[in-house]
């Protein structure tokens, strides 16, 4: 009986010793699976502040969750190609920005870009905007003189650093910027004042005695003409005399008014074509009148004749006449290396800009055939010349509605030498563009134009009716403002 007992018993023991010996069929564990890799994510500001001329604008962060090693780049934006970046996050501008011609797309001074960071298979985006402000470049603006009854022109004086001021109505002071005191020199007497008309321009004899303080003035006699006269500066009592006489009886605008001394020693005179929309008698292209014309005079002795050279002095037009074309030249000036830069006032589309050396009498600026490079009436001529430069009418920040031409500066700011600076009566703009890319033969768009108004804005008062601009025998450059103000660019 015990015998039966015992047998389950080795059994079970026989049972258990062989399981516990059979280890080596258990399976092995697999490893756990690496975490999932995780994006970079930015950690710099998405906006940035830059003042123009400098190129560094930030350096883009992130972090990554996995402490990857991370690179940057550009992904895109709107102004993308103005940018540049390295793969370490440095942004810059490329090239330096300038406020005043702004690359954007929206030509705002606001940079759209978005950058693009990679932990070499994970990324992330960032939309970065970065404003462009203006640096006045050493340009200061200092209100010279005040209390001037709607003054059109300034005007240097030989050897000194004061200058002549003109007023419409007649008056000739001498301005001393350094203190702002004025004396009335002068009245010109027997104008018409009305619509445009009046005392428009003055120019010092350069060919006469210093003693003697000859002055050559465009002025509107009472039955319209275009008067260039002689007067004395330095004794104002003396009558003056007309040295040419131009009949523009039609209409109280179109007068032109600007005169100067050219590199050659002759006097240059601007008038308008007449007046009347369109200049609707072509008086612009007609050789036989002085109307829409430069004129060019030479001195003989005493007197003013017709210069040598000029295109119809043997016949053909008038003897006085220099370049023909033009609708409204009011302002213009000498450029350094001889160029007469003219500004000539549009119709209803352009403002152009046009350049003549003295040594090219009868060149044709094509009004009325065209405004600016636009047709505007009749088929236009082959040999037309057209503008250095033009612009459009409107409101926009390189338009305008009545040019007024200026000077290539040659005074004390570096920032500003070399550059042709001119601007627009109606819409205020004042603009610069280096004269070296005046080109004759072609045409300057106006996106090339940097807009000056911030640079130039003054120290007191306000520029709001730009008449004209002038220069002192220095080349400093002054602002007529045709509510009573002077203003002198200085270094700032």
């Amino acid at each position: 009986m015990r015998r039966y007992l015992m047998l389950p018993v080795l059994g079970a023991a026989a049972f258990a010793a062989g399981c516990s010996s059979g280890g080596g069929n258990t399976p092995t564990p697999s490893p756990a699976p690496p975490p999932a890799n995780r994006a970079p994510a930015f950690t710099s500001a998405a906006t940035a502040s830059v003042a123009e001329n400098n190129a560094a604008v930030l350096t883009a962060a992130a972090n990554d969750p996995d402490g990857n090693p991370l690179s940057f780049s550009i992904a895109g934006g709107a102004d993308a190609t103005r940018f540049a970046i390295t793969s370490a996050g440095a942004l810059t501008f490329a090239p330096a920005p300038n406020f005043d011609l702004p690359g954007d797309a929206d030509g705002d001074n606001v940079y759209q870009i978005q950058l693009r960071v990679s932990d070499g298979s994970l990324s992330a985006t960032q939309d970065v905007t970065v404003t462009v402000t203006n640096s006045r470049e050493g340009i200061a603006v200092r209100r010279v003189g005040t209390g001037f009854s709607q003054p059109l022109y300034v005007a240097p004086i030989p050897g000194s650093a004061q200058v002549y001021v003109v007023e419409k109505g007649g008056g000739i002071w001498r301005l001393d910027p350094a203190t702002g005191t004025k004396t009335l020199i002068r009245t010109v007497t027997n104008l018409a004042t009305d619509g445009e008309r009046g005392l428009l321009g003055l120019a010092v004899n350069i060919n006469a005695p210093a003693t003697y303080g000859e002055a050559l003035v465009v002025a509107t006699a009472p039955d319209g003409a275009v008067e260039i006269r002689s007067l004395s500066l330095s004794s104002p009592a003396m009558p003056y005399t007309v040295v040419l006489r131009t009949p523009h009886p039609a209409n109280n605008n179109h007068n032109g008014g600007w005169l100067g001394f050219g590199p050659d020693g002759h006097l240059y005179a601007g008038i308008g074509d007449g007046g009347g929309g369109g200049d609707p008698d072509n008086n612009a292209q007609n050789t036989n009148l002085r109307l829409g014309k430069i004129l060019r005079l030479a001195q003989s002795g005493g007197s003013y004749v017709a210069a040598p050279g000029n295109p119809y002095i043997a016949g053909g037009g008038d003897p006085w006449v220099f370049a023909i074309g033009l609708r409204n030249p009011f302002r213009a000036s000498f450029a350094p290396d001889g160029r007469l830069i003219i500004g000539d006032v549009g119709q209803g589309a352009r403002e152009e800009i046009d350049i003549v050396r003295p040594n090219q009498p009868g060149l044709n600026f094509g009004w009325r055939f065209l405004e600016g490079t636009q047709p505007f009436s009749g088929t236009a001529p082959a040999g037309l010349t057209p503008p250095a430069t033009e612009y459009s009418h409107g409101t926009g920040p390189r338009q305008g509605r009545s040019v007024i031409g200026g000077y290539v500066y040659r005074g004390p700011v570096a920032s500003l030498t070399g550059s042709y600076i001119f601007g627009d009566f109606i819409s205020g703009n004042i603009w610069s563009v280096p004269y070296a890319s005046l080109v004759a033969g072609s045409t300057l768009a106006s996106s090339s134009y940097e807009r000056r108004n911030l640079d130039l804005a003054p120290d007191a008062g306000t520029i709001n009716q730009l008449a004209s601009f002038g220069e002192d025998a220095a080349g400093n450059l002054f602002i007529v403002d045709l509510d009573g103000e002077i203003f002198m660019v200085t270094p700032g």
